[in-house]
């Protein structure tokens, strides 16, 4: 008997132990808010649950979600190597070790008796992770280096693959990809519903919301819907504080945050003919501000509320904590691939937005030589 996707999502969940969610790093918060949400949902089933994603650092305004300590940047301790010595006939007294020119060694001393070669064996565990839930990636290789680091686990361990984009490359076991969704939040949130609504508690539904604020604007863009509302409803009903969420996400920035962001409104350049808006950060403004890196973060969704008519965002800035290090980060609003239209400068991160880094530049140079690409 063939199972529909409800039943085969149920088995899956009940079949798994520990579970990885794993999300894109150049997320805006939108993930963040889904992966905790189920994070939250699952452990209340007694599994075991991490989320991960690539060099990830929680914004100050996203710390009022619960369990956003528990979001890892890398992953670690994927398996055991195991080291079996037969002991039948040579019992041992101690074992000691030490680490030399990056070469480990074990010393076991038998009681009595000889210990060769042949008593030796090797082996290595399965992966802990029994089930891989993606959130928001349309392809692997977006998740950064939790992929490309640790392939082998990606195709041997079932995928459960969240998306709402169109790009996306289909690549679960189960496709969960909605591009009807404002978010993932939406796709998250028929999940949980339908697997068990009763264990959705105001905590989960305070996440999802925070998710769903953040993927519309605070309902402000295009993707918005009837259901998008009805669904913001039901989660204000199961507990999602609205006013909470909306007080930190939009009233508690911090004073350097609203600096750093005035140094780069006051920077805006508009290409019209490339219908694109670009800024520079210097270190300098950072200082100045007393911001730090990621006190920008979400600042491409406001630069794109200030110039609603462009199609591409570009920010430009020097790196407050490395030096001489410049980064940007490129949006592509109207469904161009982000990835193609800066493929000479290797980009990584999605179609919708990519990030790139130079060494020994500055960010007026990097930003010219950007501008002149695209006009080309």
């Amino acid at each position: 008997m063939v199972l529909n996707e409800s039943e085969q999502l149920h088995g899956l969940f009940q079949n798994s132990h520990h579970i990885l969610i794993a999300f894109p790093p150049q997320d805006n918060g939108e993930a963040v808010g889904s992966a905790l949400a189920l994070k939250m949902f699952l452990e209340k089933q007694n599994k075991q649950v991490d989320i991960i994603s690539d060099g990830f650092v929680v914004s100050k305004n996203l710390k009022f979600i619960t369990e956003t300590n528990q979001i890892h940047p890398s992953l670690n301790h994927l398996q055991k190597f195991i080291i079996k010595v037969d002991v039948s006939k040579a019992p041992i007294d101690s074992i000691s070790y030490d680490v030399k020119d990056n070469f480990l060694s074990i010393y076991l001393t038998p009681r009595s008796g000889l210990i060769t070669k042949n008593e030796l064996r090797t082996a290595q565990s399965t992966y802990k992770y029994d089930l891989i839930i993606t959130i928001n990636a349309p392809d692997k290789e977006t998740l950064g280096g939790i992929f490309l680091n640790n392939t082998d686990l990606f195709f041997r361990t079932p995928i459960i693959n969240i998306d709402n984009r169109p790009s996306n490359e289909h690549y679960g076991q189960i496709n969960l990809v909605k591009l009807t969704a404002a978010g993932s939040n939406e796709i998250v949130y028929e999940i949980l519903k339908q697997d068990n609504e009763n264990n959705i508690t105001s905590e989960i539904a305070t996440a999802l919301l925070t998710s769903l604020i953040i993927s519309t604007q605070s309902f402000k863009t295009a993707n918005v819907n009837p259901n998008t509302l009805n669904y913001a409803s039901k989660l204000m009903a199961l507990g999602g504080d609205r006013e909470k969420i909306i007080h930190q996400l939009y009233q508690t920035r911090s004073l350097s945050t609203l600096k750093i962001w005035g140094d780069a409104l006051s920077k805006i350049k508009h290409y019209y003919n490339q219908k694109l808006v670009t800024t520079i950060l210097t270190q300098q403004d950072f200082v100045k501000s007393g911001a730090e890196e990621n006190d920008i973060i979400g600042l491409g969704e406001e630069l794109i509320t200030t110039a609603p008519e462009a199609e591409l965002i570009l920010i430009v800035y020097q790196s407050p904590a490395e030096e001489n290090i410049v980064k940007a980060t490129f949006i592509s609003e109207k469904g161009r691939d982000a990835r193609e239209i800066l493929a000479p400068f290797n980009p990584t991160g999605d179609r919708q937005c990519v990030k790139m880094r130079w060494a020994n530049k500055t960010p007026e140079e990097i930003e010219k030589m950007i501008v002149e690409w695209l006009k080309k």
